[in-house]
């Protein structure tokens, strides 16, 4: 039995060589090298490259850059205009575009001054003083249903806050513009938001206001 251990070995060898192999090279034999099993439920590392990500969803303005100065003009200071905004990356099958400005001037407290729905989806900016494009909400400083400028009380940085959402419908509402706040439209794009983006500027006022 023992002298048939390394007949048994060495059959096995020569059964491992390919045919045609000639161990006297003459034409040589390829190298036989040991094959790891990939263990079972395991994934094979794969070649394919990975699909690059999304555009970026960024908002921003051509009279302030995101972190700066909100100019004088757009504020209670100035001639209360509405700030000129453009958005690019938005999201696919977007099909319906929101705007909001607000501030949060303490602890559970926040204001708004713009909110600006039912913006069509090729819409890509908005001009300062815009007009004629989507639906005005309220303000939180007047309650109309239009813009009201910044005008904080007292001195010091603010901070404002625009928002540009991309939704996948139209908002529904169960009250009118004059009614649709900035918390009754976050409520009701909840569930339908497919991205958003955010342009944050500062604001010092020099003198005491109303708001």
């Amino acid at each position: 039995m023992r002298n048939l251990i390394p007949t048994i070995i060495l059959s096995a060898l020569i059964a491992a060589i390919p045919t045609g192999c000639n161990p006297q090279n003459t034409q040589p034999c390829p190298t036989l090298t040991a094959q790891t099993p990939t263990p079972a439920g395991s994934i094979e590392p794969s070649s394919t490259p990975s699909p690059a990500p999304n555009s970026t969803f960024v908002l921003s303005s051509p009279e302030v850059v995101e972190g700066g100065t909100l100019p004088k003009e757009y504020t209670c200071d100035g001639n209360s205009s509405t700030l000129p905004l453009q958005w690019s990356g938005v999201p696919a099958n977007t099909q319906n575009l929101a705007v909001v400005m607000y501030t949060i001037p303490g602890p559970n407290q926040s204001h708004w001054y713009w909110v600006l729905y039912n913006i069509p989806p090729d819409v890509q900016s908005l001009v300062k003083n815009v007009t004629g494009v989507g639906t005005l909400g309220n303000n939180s400083v007047n309650g109309r249903t239009a813009y009201a400028p910044p005008c904080s009380k007292g001195p010091g940085v603010k901070l404002y806050t625009y928002t540009v959402y991309a939704l996948s419908a139209p908002p529904q509402f169960a009250v009118p513009p004059a009614e649709v706040s900035r918390d009754v439209l976050l409520s009701a794009i909840k569930d339908i938001t497919l991205g958003s983006a955010e342009l944050n500027v500062y604001y010092t006022r020099s003198i005491a206001g109303d708001h």
